[in-house]
């Protein structure tokens, strides 16, 4: 039987169900486990609603190495069954994404997934030095042409699309030629992330959605098109659809920080167990219920095993007398972690035996030890009992298995990130999940338990006086009376008013602006940068603009005058008792509308 006819561009788009959520593809962090947890918080009949992407995969290492293979997707069981990565049970639509350079390297390791997936997507947009030294991701966007050539050979010769996510470039304009040249390719979806390949950790800053309208406006109709950049919660994912008119948007480090993203809120009264929600009306999962969901979905799926009975998550309407069991810890480290030494036992069979003489009498003495025995025979002994007790200590020191399950391999990072509010306040939380190993599930679930334990700790103080937890969003310092939020693009602080809740709530990591981040030390300029700063503050000398200077009242005519000049010119930047001049680039965008810190 001839397979069907392959789709391309909207027609593929809508065969899938034509999907606004995009699960991002995310190294070592979007594997099979987390995929699922995220569509976890959508009703059974709408998870199919969520496109998600695998993680990135070397097209290189996947063609030539089976246990490379074996170890980052596992499709299939050894029966030949449906297993975990594309299962149509509930792991579709995916598109599986690969770094590459080589066309014939790319194709090969597609054809391996292109039976268990939708589509393969071409990574573009990797910013990191990896990616620079391997000469892939957004280190290829100079390589018109060898971009060209990898999704041209995919679109002819695969049986299913191939999608492609990019960066924006230097302009708008240039932007525009890149993404029509990927189309052009045969690229059925774009991906636009809104930042340059220079946007990245303390110089992260904001994603430019003006550009991403620009796109969208410029391609033609059919194009689509999917959105990146921006995303802390699930009301961002609508301001986004609107301002940039792309089909879908994709999340990634919101995703990971609160993986309900995109889930609605559930109506006022209808939280149940698992959505915390304040007197003020904000709120959002709980640390712990979305701990214990992720730890089922490893139980069940990945260890393939029945989920421990779990009691259910406490709510300050249950009865005081209500407590969370703790399971104890084989070797007692549960009870050390929580600052309390373990029980000693009472059976005196248990306690070490002192030490006692050796006894000279012969008939005490043991056989093997006995003089009648020759030097050489004594000596063979203690050698031989030396050798046993070091294979015994060998083996139970010994070095155990290497984990290679990548659903396994990522639960740390992933604890990590939902509990980060939770983990800065209860240290004992962040030390106990800083010792667990990769496979020791049990060590997981004791994190579980002091996770359930913190939570309800905070809950209970919570009802005591709420407004210690409600006023935290006004910690942030910035904004002050009678400044639109929308208006902000120097601070993070407005995202952090909005975004803030108590620690015990999943909730997104609003990254500092580069700006902020260099006042706090967090990042130093290079010698470069500086005199570049330098260079601009003489300019500015020469032009009669003293940094930092006060500008004094001069006459009304010079003001006139003045004033004149700048109109078409310059623009006048206000600061607590400090205002100057500063030209702005024709090119620059300053975003405004629909930018919020991520």
């Amino acid at each position: 039987m001839a397979p069907p006819p392959k789709l391309h561009g909207r027609a593929f788009y809508n065969s899938i169900g034509a999907p606004k959520h995009v699960l991002a593809p995310m190294v070592d962090q979007s594997e099979f486990a987390w995929r699922l947890l995220t569509r976890s918080f959508l009703p059974a009949d709408l998870r199919t609603s969520i496109l998600a992407y695998s993680p990135m995969l070397h097209a290189k290492m996947f063609a030539d190495s089976p246990k490379y293979r074996a170890a980052h997707f596992e499709a299939l069981k050894e029966d030949g069954k449906a297993y975990l990565d594309g299962n149509p049970a509930f792991d579709r639509p995916l598109i599986v994404q690969f770094c590459a350079n080589d066309p014939g390297c790319l194709l090969e390791a597609a054809k391996q997934v292109q039976g268990y997936c939708d589509a393969v997507d071409l990574n573009l947009g990797c910013p990191q030095g990896i990616a620079k030294r391997g000469r892939y991701g957004a280190f290829l966007q100079e390589d018109w042409g060898t971009i060209h050539k990898l999704i041209r050979n995919l679109h002819e010769n695969l049986e299913i699309p191939v999608t492609a996510k990019m960066r924006v470039l230097e302009t708008r304009e240039r932007t525009l030629e890149y993404a029509r040249m990927i189309l052009d390719a045969g690229a059925s979806i774009i991906t636009v992330h809104g930042r340059q390949r220079e946007q990245k950790g303390h110089y992260t800053g904001l994603a430019d959605w003006s550009v991403l309208r620009y796109l969208r406006d410029q391609l033609p109709p059919e194009t689509v098109m999917f959105a990146n950049g921006n995303i802390l919660q699930y009301g961002d994912i609508e301001s986004c659809l609107e301002a940039t008119g792309v089909d879908g948007v994709m999340s990634a480090e919101g995703n990971l920080y609160d993986p309900s993203i995109f889930a609605a809120p559930p109506p006022m009264g209808d939280e149940g167990r698992e959505y915390w929600r304040g007197k003020d009306g904000k709120g959002g999962y709980r640390a712990d219920a979305v701990l214990r969901r992720y730890m089922d979905v490893i139980h069940e799926h990945v260890m393939a095993r029945e989920p421990p009975h779990r009691a259910p998550l406490f709510t300050p309407s249950d009865s005081s007398t209500t407590t969370i069991a703790v399971p104890p810890a084989a070797d007692g480290g549960l009870a050390k972690l929580n600052g309390h030494s373990p029980p000693e036992e009472d059976d005196e069979e248990q306690r070490p035996a002192k030490r006692q003489k050796l006894s000279t009498s012969p008939d005490d003495q043991k056989p093997e030890t006995s003089p009648i025995l020759s030097r050489k025979a004594q000596k063979k002994l203690e050698l031989k009992a030396a050798k046993a007790q070091k294979q015994s200590n060998s083996q139970q020191h010994a070095r155990p298995e290497k984990v290679m399950n990548p659903n396994l391999i990522a639960m740390q990072a992933h604890c990590f990130h939902i509990l980060r509010p939770l983990v800065s306040k209860h240290h004992n939380v962040r030390d106990t999940l800083a010792r667990c190993k990769a496979g020791d599930i049990e060590a997981y679930e004791r994190v579980l338990t002091l996770t359930e334990e913190a939570v309800k700790e905070g809950l209970l103080a919570y009802e005591k006086d709420p407004a210690a937890f409600e006023n935290l969003a006004d910690e942030a310092p910035g904004l002050g009376e009678g400044i639109d939020a929308s208006e902000v693009v120097e601070s993070s602080d407005e995202a952090v008013r909005r975004c803030r809740r108590p620690y015990w709530v999943c909730q997104p990591y609003v990254r500092p602006l580069p700006k902020e981040a260099l006042e706090k030390g967090s990042v130093q300029l290079s010698k470069k940068e500086r005199r570049k700063l330098e260079l601009e503050a003489e300019e500015a000398r020469k032009a009669g603009v003293v940094p930092g200077g006060e500008v004094a009242e001069v006459a009304g005519e010079v003001r006139e005058e003045v004033a004149a000049e700048e109109e078409a010119t310059a623009t006048e930047d206000n600061v607590r008792g400090v205002q100057h001049a500063v030209e702005q680039p024709a090119e620059m965008q300053v975003p405004r509308q629909g930018m919020v810190c991520g």
